[in-house]
């Protein structure tokens, strides 16, 4: 049902007629009746108005039921009137913060010929998880502009929010996949291995370590080793989910970007050979996957992730990684995805890391603070701009200490925009499969 409302321009004819009509019946105090009557004759004129705007008889919602966290999509309204004349239709609807940071959004409709009005509007999901739409208002004006007519229906919009394979679907990493290393047609992989072979005859710029003097003795000429690389490599996507991961970095929460960044190299690696899988952790062990050993399971590590759900609860590194420890059977590369706040749980981080390198090769994959370095380098104009640089500039070498010591023992870091963490796990992923250096 349609309610009648006045709209902002009634109100402040109204505001505008009352000092006027006050100002009559002191003049002329016999003729106080004018005040009412002036008064109730702009809300006739609000009720006509809203009456001649027309019945509405149809109303609908249409939204996009898949959609990658922090990609565009869009949502659609569609209004049919039966008669009357509008002079604006506007619409507002209401969903959870997964979907709409503000809770809500409001568009203005345009008329599309016969009663027809429609509206589009478009928004990024914040978060991964199903969102659901969950209210409607539509509201419309009269000819005048003065009296508006106004309903809310209820609706059970779902849109379910997955993880972003933008980076998996760029036209430079299926370019790079076109390749023959990493083409659908499999074969050797020739390079900087650790499992031999073949002899072949020694090139100028060939390493001179992989010279085999015996057999180029032998044949009285020079020849190198060549080693393959090696396949099958057990690769393990670690995701701090607590509270450090759930901030936001240029309006995206760490951990998915991390999400993003670790499918997409998830993506490379078993296009190169290798089996892949997710382990997620907050307070306790949260998520953890069997191993996807073929590109054409990719779609279950995406469900996977999925699942990683946000928890505003400091991580237990300890419980974490040794429950991961205990899973695995043979030497891994374990890639850590998390950040730190706090000296103590930085310490404690390092310390369960530490557990993991004498058995496995560790990558640890942060992404830089952009903000404090931003605070910690902007000019100081105020006390209080000065104060904020020093904690900012305070936290960013307690961070550059806690980077150290993982490098100290055995950990390869990556510190990178999140732009660029995609490209440089890649990079890293490649340049460890190269020197063999899982196995």
């Amino acid at each position: 049902m349609a309610f009648v409302v006045p709209t902002l321009r009634a109100v402040i004819l109204i505001a505008l007629a009352a000092p006027v009509a006050l100002l009559i019946a002191a003049i002329t105090p016999g003729a106080w009746i004018v005040a009412p009557a002036l008064c109730g004759a702009l809300l006739l004129v609000v009720l006509a108005d809203a009456l001649a705007g027309g019945k509405m008889d149809d109303v609908r919602l249409t939204v996009s039921p898949d959609v990658e966290v922090g990609a565009e999509t869009w949502l659609q309204v569609s209004a049919r009137f039966a008669n009357g004349r509008r002079g604006n239709v506007e619409f507002s609807v209401s969903a959870d913060s997964r979907l709409l940071n503000d809770g809500g959004i409001t568009l203005d409709l345009l008329p599309t010929g016969h009663g027809h009005w429609r509206g589009a509007a478009v928004f990024r999901p914040g978060r991964r998880g199903t969102g659901t739409v969950d209210k409607l208002w539509l509201r419309w004006t009269g000819p005048l502009g003065l009296g508006a007519r106004q309903l809310s229906r209820g609706v059970e919009e779902t849109v379910r929010v997955s993880p972003n394979l933008g980076d998996v679907r760029s036209p430079s990493l299926q370019a790079f996949l076109r390749d023959a290393q990493f083409g659908l047609i499999a074969r050797r992989l020739r390079g900087e291995g650790s499992q031999f072979e073949a002899l072949a005859e020694y090139q100028p710029g060939m390493d001179r370590r992989r010279i085999d003097w015996k057999a180029s003795a032998r044949h009285a000429h020079l020849y190198a080793k060549e080693y393959e690389a090696e396949r099958n490599n057990p690769i393990i996507f670690a995701f701090n989910c607590g509270q450090g991961m759930c901030e936001p970095v240029a309006g995206m929460p760490r951990i998915d970007r991390a999400v993003s960044a670790a499918l997409a190299s998830a993506y490379v690696a078993l296009k190169g050979g290798d089996k892949v899988a997710l382990f997620g952790f907050a307070a306790h062990p949260q998520v953890i996957t069997p191993f996807i050993t073929d590109t054409r399971d990719f779609s279950r590590l995406q469900s996977a992730a999925a699942a990683l759900d946000y928890h505003a609860e400091e991580p237990n590194y300890t419980l974490a990684l040794a429950t991961l420890a205990g899973k695995l059977q043979r030497r891994s590369l374990i890639v850590v995805f998390s950040d730190f706040t706090d000296p103590t749980s930085a310490e404690l981080m390092v310390e369960s890391i530490g557990r993991l390198v004498s058995r496995h090769l560790v990558l640890f994959v942060t992404i830089a603070d952009e903000e404090l370095e931003s605070i910690a380098e902007g000019d100081p104009d105020d006390m209080q701009a000065l104060a904020m640089a020093v904690t900012a500039d305070s936290l960013l070498r307690q961070r550059a200490l806690v980077i150290r010591k993982l490098r100290q023992i055995g950990v390869d870091v990556i510190e990178a925009p999140h732009d660029q963490i995609s490209t440089r796990l890649i990079d890293a992923y490649l340049a460890i499969k190269r020197t063999g250096a899982i196995g």
